[in-house]
């Protein structure tokens, strides 16, 4: 495999953007507000024209974007799809994202898709297939991608190493980029018992280009925590951005809210908190330079 460069432009502000939603796409055309980025699932972008691209493009003039993908499926045994990738790889030559990422997950077994982002056993054999993959989409994009670590409810037994350790030897073998979900990370910690900071801190700092930040709910039958993308950030989870922002410095951050879409406002008000944090570090590390 060749060596994918990362597109001289590919930075987005270190600052907080939300992802866009049909929702809100005439109340942001209306209001334009002072957004860092705006995000989009890839796949509802697949269609050639239509609503969706009409504000797209309208937005793109003012924002830069972020494309998040949900079904390379680059754990499957399945070959990847290449009339998704190709799809992906025109969305991207279209509106020129400053990111584009995927889970590091499956979607996908036999043909059939689950529309569930599934979690991996974290085994030396799973690393290199999953890396070998993703070098593979890196070569028909021809840019970096990012991948997002996800949550899972339940251990395999095959796993023979932490999440951590799984997640950070995947992007060094496939040399790819990582969009870390801080709520993920909590999710996991709380479900599957582990400290969150081991987590964060073995995260290859500069290979974090975007961080996302979402609302998880509690399973009462299940006794655990539900990555619903429905509600506001959590205390917890702010206190572990917080940590994060700390360790690593600055990033690009979404919040992200996928169910139960709330008034744009509700919105733009968890983006100012995020924004209050990054310029709180930001000037902690002035004062220490």
């Amino acid at each position: 495999m060749t060596a994918v460069a990362c597109k001289p432009d590919a930075t987005l502000p270190a600052r907080s953007g939300i992802g866009l939603r049909p929702a809100h796409y005439r109340d942001m055309l209306a209001r334009r507000p002072p957004l860092a980025f705006l995000e989009v699932h890839s796949e509802n972008y697949f269609g050639a024209g239509g609503p969706p691209h009409h504000y797209l493009e309208n937005l793109r003039a003012d924002y830069p974007l972020s494309l998040h993908g949900v079904s390379l499926s680059l754990g499957s045994t399945d070959p990847l799809d290449h009339a998704h990738l190709l799809k992906l790889k025109a969305l991207a030559v279209r509106y020129q994202p400053e990111l584009v990422s995927d889970h590091l997950c499956w979607t996908s077994a036999d043909g059939l898709h689950t529309h569930d982002l599934l979690p991996l056993p974290f085994t030396e054999e799973v690393i290199r297939h999953v890396a070998a993959r993703i070098r593979q989409v890196q070569d028909v994009l021809e840019r970096r991608l990012l991948v997002e670590n996800a949550t899972g409810y339940v251990e395999f037994a095959a796993s023979n190493m932490s999440e951590w350790a799984f997640v950070r030897a995947v992007v060094e073998e496939a040399d790819c980029d990582l969009l870390l979900d801080v709520n993920n990370v909590y999710v996991n910690a709380i479900n599957l018992s582990f400290d969150p900071l081991t987590y964060i801190e073995a995260m290859p700092a500069e290979r974090i280009k975007e961080i996302h930040l979402a609302g998880f709910d509690y399973d009462e039958h299940a006794d655990c925590l539900v990555d619903t993308h429905g509600k506001p950030v959590r205390t917890p989870v702010w206190d572990l951005y917080r940590d994060t922002i700390a360790r690593i410095g600055p990033r690009p951050t979404l919040i992200e809210w996928d169910t139960d879409i709330p008034p744009l406002d509700t919105l733009l008000g968890e983006a100012a908190r995020a924004n209050m944090i990054l310029e709180a570090d930001s000037h902690a590390r002035r004062i220490a330079a």
